[in-house]
């Protein structure tokens, strides 16, 4: 196994900003990554619909981590920006014919979009051919 080089840009999936959120134990590769971006050397982007998916978690009570961390994030920390859901973004997902769920595809072709790998440990996510996946 070769060893791995960070990249400059990444997206964040919605398991994955919500684990570093919650300072929760990340995959070896995620953590250098997130690392890498605490220290302003990586840039992680976040889809628009991990903000939902955030609120609606945390309304549920299933997460700890909410908009408001979210959003005290991106105002405190620049490696960390928005990425809103545009109609090219909706397009690709569009053409992504092997992740079922919606707002998964919308995740995934806002990386396809930025030509960035996504973090995330959704197996069905990272078996896809349409993206590049690190965890």
């Amino acid at each position: 196994m070769s060893p791995f080089t960070l990249a400059a840009e990444y997206v964040a999936d919605s398991v994955a900003l919500v684990v570093f959120l919650e300072k929760r134990k990340l995959g070896a590769i995620s953590q250098s990554i997130f690392d890498s971006a605490e220290n302003s050397n990586t840039i992680i982007k976040i889809p628009a619909i991990v903000f939902a998916e955030i609120l609606y978690l945390s309304e549920k009570g299933r997460i700890s981590a909410n908009l408001r961390d979210v959003k005290n994030l991106i105002q405190t920390d620049p490696s960390f920006r928005e990425v809103p859901l545009t109609q090219a973004i909706v397009e690709t997902a569009a053409q992504i014919t092997d992740i079922p769920e919606l707002h998964d595809r919308l995740i995934a072709a806002t990386a396809r979009n930025l030509s960035a790998e996504l973090i995330t440990t959704d197996t069905r996510i990272r078996n896809s051919a349409f993206v590049k996946t690190v965890w």
